[in-house]
């Protein structure tokens, strides 16, 4: 008989029946589920392969050039040291935690036994982010586990869905510094390389984890001398560095009483050594942008913003734990950097005087390119201040540093200005000056180091090597910008033979002064009394920063390297800044900033990088309790806000063109 519906019916088959409407629901079931199932922010939307164990060649870095290319990293060279001792392979692990779908069996990049896959958990569409009434983070039981839907790049609807960051060292991840994978692919780390950036192919989607018991910081001035343990609970630095005082455990804070390894007096009182060695540096009105190289905890910059000077405090993520993020957290300006094999992301001629004491760099090793990178940053006619002990100590070892370091500074045309040894700190110092004329250079007997070639572009120190020349003086090096605060709004000595690009500057500063009276104190809903720390994501010349700087804050002014190159322009001003490609992860701790600025960023970032990869890292360096600012055209608003939702911020806008979200102490469980 021919097997039909009616013939099924008819001889009462039911069995069969209700076998057939079981798998027409199942199929029905299927074909619903893969069509609506949400894509998890922690995995990579792409079909390129991610890293794992069996396939670890697959995970290259991203490395020199800002198309994000495989090349190789640079050919580590001999004499660059930093006082570390060298670090065996064993110490990193290959595989990446970071990342759904690697292979980690067998395989804990933290600590024997650490669990390190994300757990997936999807965030819902309301805002569940709590704090108990101090501040301290807490959990929401109530938070569901629904997807969002968003727009992704290219326009089509998807569901966001959020995991968590997981492994014993998750709430201080940096994805660019923390790359075990490259990291022990490595040839050499004789010269910091180890240090320095090393991206991973895909970006992390996962969202970073709270320290337990964090609470919202100590709010300035007081952060400056006091934090909250739990907040940075890194307390190795107390028993390192109990004899120098850097910092100390009191109850539920560490405190910082401003000692340093060449501050046994305090800071102050080095601060006003120097000032009477050298009354020229002239702290606040001619010396305004500082940099200190290995900066400790940040003490230096910390007392030099009582003077009016703004210093760019930088160290690398060493054994030195969480100094850079102990900084941050007291609300002084610093980054994670190394003078390793590559410049420094800074413009040419651009510091008004270095700083280092005792900062472990070996400034004549690799045929003196270190000091070769800091007389490129330093403006002409700016001081470096060296307090090591090669400058005061006399055995054989100092002496042969120390003549060396004559050599050297000589062959750079640098000049001695000042020499001291300070009897009630027993430390000594040598501050230098760079010159102001190129005659010096041509009238050398020995051309060596030659003169670099000038630049074909600008921005160029974005994963650029260091080179062993010097670098030309500008045209106008005699020039010393205005004194403060007057430099602040006086035409750039950068602008001085540009007159078309003088006179946007001058209504880019009008425009941001009115902008912030007008719209972004007192119209956006923001409590500008709990702000220290900002960073504005594409500064452009400045004028945002300009217009806050009566505010008791600091602003981290970053040109992206795809945008027109005016961070000479911002430092000459009197501000601080620095490259980045926001494709990329910051260099910075989790949970640096209160207050993020994006001004008509996200229209050109999405033409080379996912919107979720730099919500994801605005997140991770974004405070609970901290704000995300955003001007743009509208429809790129409508892309991000429900991205911006889905991390259960608040979420508003203003005039159409004005987003301002709150961050919350929300975390996927």
């Amino acid at each position: 008989m021919t097997i039909s519906v009616p013939n099924i019916f008819k001889e009462r088959k039911y069995p069969f029946i209700f076998a057939f409407f079981l798998l027409l629901i199942f199929v029905t079931f299927v074909l619903i589920t893969n069509s609506q199932s949400p894509i998890l922010a922690a995995t990579n939307l792409s079909d390129q392969e991610i890293l794992t164990r069996e396939n670890p060649s697959a995970s290259n870095t991203s490395l020199p050039g800002k198309n994000h290319s495989s090349e190789e990293i640079a050919p580590a060279s001999d004499g660059l040291l930093s006082g570390e001792s060298p670090v065996s392979n064993s110490t990193f692990l290959e595989g990446d935690p970071f990342f759904t779908n690697a292979t980690v069996e067998d395989e804990t990049p933290f600590s024997p036994g650490s669990e390190v896959s994300p757990v997936s958990v999807a965030s819902p569409p309301s805002e569940s982010s709590n704090a108990s009434s101090n501040g301290t983070a807490t959990t929401d039981p109530s938070s569901s586990s629904s997807s969002v839907t968003a727009v992704d790049d290219d326009g089509q609807v998807i569901d966001v869905e959020w995991e968590l960051c997981k492994g014993p060292v998750a709430t201080d991840y940096i994805p660019c510094l923390d790359n075990w994978s490259a990291i022990k692919r490595l040839e050499s780390r004789e010269h910091m390389e180890h240090r320095e950036r090393h991206c991973p192919e895909r970006a992390p989607r996962c969202l970073i984890p709270l320290p337990e018991g964090y609470k919202i910081p100590v709010p300035w001035p007081k952060s400056r001398d006091m934090i909250w343990y739990t907040n940075v609970p890194h307390p190795k630095l107390v028993e390192y560095k109990k004899d120098q005082h850097w910092v100390v455990k009191s109850g539920d804070y560490f405190i910082f009483p401003g000692g340093g390894t060449q501050f046994s007096n305090g800071v102050d009182y080095y601060i006003k050594s120097l000032e009477q060695t050298k009354r020229n540096i002239q702290w606040g009105t001619k010396s305004r942008v500082i940099l200190d190289v290995g900066c400790g905890v940040a003490s230096f910059g910390g007392a030099l913003l009582d003077r009016n000077a703004i210093t760019m405090s930088f160290a690398p993520k060493d054994e030195h734990e969480a100094q850079i993020q102990f900084a941050l957290e007291r609300g002084i300006p610093a980054t994670l950097s190394v003078i390793g094999t590559q410049k420094l992301v800074f413009p040419d001629n651009s510091f008004d005087l270095v700083h280092c004491a005792r900062c472990r760099v070996h400034w004549h090793g690799d045929g003196g390119k270190p000091l070769l990178e800091l007389n490129r940053v330093m403006r002409p006619g700016a001081y470096f201040v060296w307090s090591a002990t090669p400058v005061y100590r006399d055995d054989e070892r100092h002496k042969n540093v120390w003549k060396t370091m004559v050599a050297l500074t000589e062959s750079i045309c640098w000049r001695i200005v000042a020499k001291t040894f300070f009897s009630a700190s027993h430390v000594g110092l040598v501050i230098y000056q760079k010159p102001v004329s190129s005659s010096c250079y041509k009238n050398r007997k020995v051309n060596d180091p030659p003169l670099c070639d000038q630049p074909t572009s600008r921005n160029n120190s974005w994963y650029a090597p260091l080179e062993r020349c010097i670098t030309q003086l500008p045209r106008d090096a005699k020039k010393w910008p205005s004194p403060w605060p007057a430099r602040l709004t006086d035409t750039p000595i950068s602008l001085l033979h540009q007159p078309d690009a003088e006179e946007a500057f001058k209504k880019d500063t009008v425009h941001w002064s009115s902008l912030i009276s007008e719209v972004y104190i007192g119209s956006l809903n923001v409590n500008w009394s709990s702000v220290r720390n900002v960073l504005d994501m594409n500064a452009g010349y400045g004028g945002f920063a300009a217009a806050l700087i009566d505010q008791p804050l600091w602003v981290m002014n970053v040109v992206p390297i795809d945008q027109p190159d005016t961070l000479s322009i911002i430092m000459d001003r009197g501000l601080l800044g620095m490259y980045h490609d926001w494709c990329e992860s910051f260099n910075t701790y989790p949970r640096s900033y209160d207050l993020l600025h994006a001004s008509f960023l996200f229209g050109n970032l999405t033409n080379s990088c996912g919107m979720i990869e730099t919500v994801t890292e605005m997140d991770r360096i974004l405070r609970p309790g901290g704000y995300v600012l955003v001007q743009d055209e509208a429809d790129t608003l409508g892309k991000i806000i429900p991205v911006l939702k889905s991390l259960h911020w608040s979420v508003s806008v203003i005039r159409d063109q004005y987003l301002v979200c709150k961050k919350g102490f929300w975390r996927p469980k």
